[in-house]
């Protein structure tokens, strides 16, 4: 058994899929997903619906809560002050489901991005959407910075922390930048697995365009570039 966690899909489900494939993903392995599913790709129903299906068919996929999984629950509930979000990232989300707005998102996917936890504890890794607050006594504390921090590596309290390590996405890196975290893993402690990969063909940020698995059971690491 093989445990991989894979962060910020953001609608890229042909990608999503070749990754699974390239990692072996099986019915003995354990998936941990990071958040951000839905907003800027082309499919974010349909990465959804995958996470679906596969927990249908019997495979062990664990979900956390990313900060476009709460714009589209705010949304859903409360449009004021995310305008701007519907009509770009939001809009591609909307699309995706055929529908105009994110109260029309039917329901099941609603509920499923509403309930997510923010983070979980696994084989001494803390894995998160975003990152930890560590200006706060408990950094598991704040749900809204767990899913929206970012330029937080520098505060890490290192004796709270122990020899667990922090795998997080939200924030895009290149994957030669994810690489470098992980070789020094042991001494920093932290590892952003988001490779940008819906930002794949955007000049002003070449080195971005992968998605992004990390086998935690073997400490490595695996790229599917975008195939959108």
């Amino acid at each position: 058994m093989s445990r991989f966690a894979i962060s910020d899909i953001h609608g890229c489900n042909k990608t999503f899929l070749a990754l699974l494939d390239k990692i072996g993903f099986s019915k003995a392995d354990e998936l941990y997903l990071l958040g951000d599913y839905v907003d800027r790709g082309p499919d974010s129903k349909g990465v959804i619906d995958h996470i679906f299906y596969l927990r249908e068919q019997g495979y062990t996929i664990h979900c956390l809560r990313g900060n476009h999984e709460e714009l589209v629950v705010a949304a859903s509930i409360n449009m004021q002050g995310l305008e701007d979000w519907a009509k770009s990232d939001g809009k591609k989300t909307f699309d995706s489901f055929g529908v105009g707005a994110a109260r029309d998102i039917p329901k099941k996917y609603l509920d499923f991005m509403f309930r997510l936890p923010s983070y979980v504890q696994v084989d001494e890794h803390i894995l998160v959407h975003a990152g930890l607050d560590f200006d706060l006594t408990d950094p598991f504390s704040s749900e809204k910075e767990m899913t929206w921090i970012r330029n937080w590596h520098l505060k890490i309290r290192y004796n709270w922390l122990g020899e667990r390590v922090i795998v997080h996405g939200h924030t895009p890196v290149g994957r030669d930048m994810t690489e470098q975290m992980l070789a020094d893993l042991s001494i920093q402690k932290y590892l952003d697995i988001d490779c940008g990969c819906v930002f794949a063909g955007r000049p002003d940020r070449p080195w971005l365009g992968w998605l992004c698995a990390y086998d935690i059971t073997n400490r490595r690491v695996v790229f599917q570039e975008n195939i959108e």
